[in-house]
């Protein structure tokens, strides 16, 4: 178990007034100066050479030079491979089937220079993210910080105005987390529900939402699992099967007749918030940059020119375009909310593809409903409202039911995964994964810049910051407005378009 686990309340700390700091730091020079003489007095004449390494490196540390890096307890540390692929893990999945749709919305020109810019500030997004991380770390001389505690120490490093938030930044930041985490939930649940019932209208007629109504209880059964251990196997099977499942996408989209006739190169300006919301949803993988940061053995490697962030992200990049450009090109308007829905529906082969994505996605869903009641069980705190009952165990159990109920009611209601995926993007990671680093980054450095240089962090910063917001409040309401408008008019299909 690493260090950062230790204290379930680690993302809050009392900061350090600046009337105290003094008085601290002259403490700990009483201390080092004891420590000195009584090694002068210990140390023998011919040990000098060590004894001069020793009280540099004592010296170093009391000056404040404390790398996190140096401090990592990590029981099973991944090297920078293993993460590379956790990273690449995390951000395959819906998203990337919903690429194809995002092109139709933004046409293909505006669809790759878009996705490759987002790409990119996400990219730069997470860079800071995790700089500010490790700035925060040598001054609370701590190894690690969540997301949450991160938020709390950066605000604090900032401005008064910015300093009188950092007490609720992360309740802010797990109420984000947990909307991005419970949202993503639905979206597998409509995707799961949708890939079985294309394949059963195969042979015979069936309402899309009764057979949503027939995966619950699988869907609560496996939310029953309270150890992820227990699901490592059935992630690894469900690993293989996504890349069965995506070779067998791309055989059909190639297997089409690519062309540019009747296809946009800049689509409708009132679809680019539903393109900007989808691209945000599939290329964030925010929530978990620290944790595979923190878990690797070499984690300066992490954010190297030709670490693992940028290996991951570009490849990323790379087939997300790739996924998006051909698959928009081959279906044209007829692509669907995921091209899974798409591809040769009376293949038996798409048939199966249906079947195996709608099998890795389910497994997908209890991890996401894993960290979804963890945040709202421990870090919120209700737990502790039912641990004086006879039977808590009982009450975890019933609570996690009403957590999948509730889920479920919502993909019920509104089984347009296009739409949901747009929402969720736009609403969550526009937050998590652009505004909220750029704060933490400004915050942190504060006090620290100069000159010309604070002007243009700040500047830049700012600049994100609207970007993210304007992302938000437009994909947002472009979403909400295009749900409503799927009630109120009536669709010609199932809501997959």
């Amino acid at each position: 178990m690493s260090s950062r686990n230790c204290n379930k309340n680690e993302w809050k700390y009392e900061a350090v007034p600046r009337s105290e700091s003094s008085v601290t730091m002259a403490s700990a020079t009483k201390s080092f100066s004891a420590a000195i003489n009584s090694r002068e007095q210990l140390t023998p004449k011919a040990n000098a050479h060590t004894y001069a390494i020793e009280l540099s490196e004592l010296k170093r540390k009391e000056a404040g030079a404390y790398d996190p890096y140096d401090h990592s307890d990590i029981e099973h540390p991944t090297t920078n491979f293993e993460t590379l692929i956790h990273l690449l893990k995390s951000s395959f999945g819906t998203g990337i089937l919903a690429m194809p749709l995002a092109f139709y919305h933004s046409g293909y020109v505006l669809g790759i220079i878009g996705t490759a810019f987002i790409g990119l500030l996400c990219t730069y997004c997470m860079h800071m993210l995790v700089r500010t991380e490790y700035e925060l770390c040598k001054r609370k001389k701590v190894p690690s910080l969540t997301y949450p505690g991160t938020a709390e120490a950066a605000l604090s490093e900032g401005p008064a105005f910015l300093a009188k938030l950092a007490p609720y930044s992360g309740g802010i930041c797990y109420t984000f987390l947990l909307i991005y985490q419970l949202g993503s939930c639905c979206v597998y649940v409509v995707f799961v529900g949708q890939n079985i019932s294309y394949v059963i209208n195969s042979y015979t007629e069936i309402h899309e939402r009764l057979v949503m109504v027939m995966i619950l209880l699988p869907l609560i059964l496996i939310t029953f699992v309270r150890n992820l251990k227990l699901l490592a196997p059935f992630t690894t099977v469900a690993n293989g099967i996504t890349v069965v499942s995506f070779g067998i996408i791309y055989y059909y989209i190639f297997k089409e007749n690519i062309s540019l006739e009747n296809r946009m190169a800049m689509g409708e300006l009132k679809n680019y918030p539903l393109f900007f919301g989808t691209v945000m949803f599939a290329l964030e993988s925010i929530g978990m940059v620290l944790p595979l940061q923190q878990e690797m053995k070499n984690r300066a490697h992490f954010s190297q020119p030709l670490g693992t962030l940028n290996i991951g992200m570009t490849l990323v990049v790379v087939l997300y375009i790739t996924t998006g450009l051909f698959g928009y090109l081959a279906y044209g308007e007829h692509v669907g909310g995921s091209i899974s829905y798409t591809i040769s529906p009376g293949s038996i082969a798409a048939q199966v593809c249906k079947i195996l994505l709608a099998l890795a996605i389910y497994t997908s869903f209890s991890l996401f409903m894993y960290v979804g009641f963890d945040i709202i069980w421990n870090h919120l705190h209700v737990k502790e409202k039912f641990d004086n009952k006879r039977n808590p165990t009982f009450w975890e159990y019933l609570f996690r039911t009403l957590l999948v109920c509730i889920v479920f009611g919502l993909a019920v209601l509104i089984p347009y995964i296009d739409l949901f995926i747009s929402l969720v993007g736009a609403l969550c990671i526009s937050a998590l994964g652009l505004a909220f680093p750029a704060i933490f980054d400004s915050s942190t450095r504060w006090h620290h810049l100069a000159g010309w240089q604070k002007y243009w962090v700040h500047l830049k910063n700012v600049i994100i910051v609207l970007f993210a917001l304007f992302g938000l409040a437009v994909g947002t309401a472009t979403s909400m407005e295009q749900i409503i408008e799927k009630f109120t008019v009536p669709a010609n299909s199932t809501g997959t378009t």
